[in-house]
């Protein structure tokens, strides 16, 4: 690790309607020193927001364990309903190299986190992707499995546990008629993985048919797209239905290569995508790239200034659809440059 070093965190909040609660976890991230909020993205429907803060590793990891233990007083996953799916007021949480370190030293991070937040906030804590203990808890699926109806089995049975649990966890929090810190904030999963690109591609209907069927044709399980995880559900703020994706490796499959890839799936289903939509934010060479693409295929040089690129990829990916995009408030890299 260099003495320049910086990562970003980006934790996803299982609250995104009361934006007073988010507020006062975004203010407890911003009250650590050294730690800069790049981005704060709610979603009505999914009832869940990623929020984004880059610093020094030391004082990103002090923030993020603010900002956990923040959820864990101000959200009641007893009252929690969303579309996506949940099981912890910090659902997961995890820590991204961005320059000066290793993903393995983030990975130690994570699990020091993880643990500084069973013993100190009380939060049960998968520990996942680069920093998982288990090769069954790698998987954020895997350990979100039953989402937070399945909060006592998992606290109960060995084989289902957290890798970190709080201090008397089976003698003060199960007893009946006691409402206890866990039953509110539920189990996090925390960990270190490279950057990951959340994106939903908007589909012209309000069926959850195709989208489901599109979902489980590109997902890396069982279908096309290496490195992808994808999901179909319809989100009432826009009154359409949508393909949800998670990209792992950019480098393997493109924000461009999936774009395309779903909109041939769809017009197999009989819809069309009508756009995307990227929730928190989206390294600069996955647009740079998808503009350079999209200039090709019209046979149009790409020898041409960057903002030009960038406006190419804009439309080519449809991201104005639902809302602006603003590139200066969703890449990455120009957050951290201004």
């Amino acid at each position: 690790m260099t003495e320049n070093a910086i990562i970003e965190c980006v934790p996803n909040f299982s609250e995104g309607r009361d934006m007073s609660i988010i507020r006062q976890i975004t203010d407890a991230i911003e009250g650590i020193e050294g730690v800069r909020l790049l981005h704060v993205d709610p979603g009505y429907d999914t009832n869940r927001t990623v929020v984004t803060f880059a610093g020094r590793p030391q004082a990103v990891v002090e923030a993020a364990f603010q900002g956990a233990k923040k959820a864990a007083e101000v959200i009641d996953m007893r009252r929690h309903r969303g579309t996506h799916p949940r099981q912890g007021a910090t659902d997961v949480l995890p820590l991204v190299p961005i320059s000066g370190i290793t993903l393995e030293e983030c990975a130690l991070l994570g699990r020091q986190l993880a643990q500084r937040m069973a013993a100190e906030a009380g939060i049960p804590c998968y520990a996942y992707e680069a920093s998982a203990l288990r090769p069954d808890h790698q998987n954020l699926a895997d350990c979100r499995a039953g989402e937070y109806e399945a909060l006592y089995d998992k606290l109960t049975r060995p084989e289902l546990q957290p890798d970190f649990l709080p201090d008397k966890v089976f003698e003060d929090y199960f007893h009946e008629n006691i409402t206890t810190p866990i039953l509110r904030s539920g189990i996090s999963v925390v960990g270190a993985r490279n950057i990951l690109l959340a994106v939903n591609w908007n589909l012209n209907t309000a069926s959850t048919l195709p989208a489901k069927a599109i979902a489980r044709e590109v997902r890396a399980k069982g279908g096309s797209l290496p490195c992808t995880k994808a999901i179909g559900w319809y989100i009432e703020e826009y009154g359409i239905a949508q393909v949800s994706m998670n990209m792992t490796n950019l480098s393997v499959t493109p924000l461009h290569v999936a774009y395309e890839e779903v909109c041939r799936r769809a017009e197999e289903h009989g819809v069309r995508v009508t756009g995307t939509e990227i929730i928190g934010l989206v390294p600069r060479q996955a647009l740079i790239d998808a503009g350079r693409h999209f200039l090709m295929k019209e046979q149009k040089s790409i020898d041409l200034p960057e903002s030009v690129v960038m406006k190419v990829a804009i439309k080519g990916l449809g991201l104005d659809d639902l809302r602006p995009f603003n590139a200066r408030e969703k890449v990455i890299e120009y957050l951290l440059e201004s």
